[in-house]
């Protein structure tokens, strides 16, 4: 049976940290929980870190603005998700501006109508209030703001 290696060089670690954040963009907070599970010393692991910065591998700017182009094109999320998970990786407020910015407003708004309409179509529940607390579940689990939710819903599920 292999066991894991239980130290690591501060060389060995910043070579698979490279790889690590070359692979795809990395938060700090994520490189740094990396260096932590490889029993890396606060120190080390300074040192690591201020080398992936300085070549470039490990840049905060970068990794908000891909997570959000990403979150929002792929995953079809909405600014409050999105940016409540940049927080969670504690990404400064400057910078999860910046990765906002990515959005663009009016595909926000079509990505946003697509997605209510496309989820309606699959609630198959009979009754309106239960259809329409469906629906604003799905899109305030989603990230989407409250405002545009609930006149979306009463929108789509109107009163008979």
């Amino acid at each position: 049976m292999i066991t894991p290696k239980n130290s690591y060089t501060v060389d060995e670690a910043t070579k698979k940290l490279e790889g690590y954040c070359a692979y795809q963009d990395r938060c700090h907070k994520e490189v740094i929980s990396k260096l932590r599970t490889m029993n890396m010393i606060p120190e080390a692991i300074d040192v690591v870190v201020g080398h992936l910065i300085k070549e470039n591998y490990l840049n905060e700017e970068r990794f908000a603005r891909s997570f959000a182009r990403g979150k929002f094109n792929i995953k079809k999320w909405g600014k409050n998700r999105i940016e409540n998970e940049l927080k969670y990786r504690e990404i400064s407020k400057y910078n999860i501006r910046l990765a906002m910015q990515e959005i663009d407003s009016k595909e926000y708004l079509k990505t946003f109508n697509a997605l209510a309409k496309k989820r309606l179509a699959e609630i198959r529940e009979k009754d309106l209030q239960k259809r329409r607390k469906k629906l604003a579940d799905y899109l305030l689990y989603r990230g989407w703001e409250s405002g545009m939710v609930y006149e979306k819903v009463y929108e789509l599920v109107p009163n008979k």
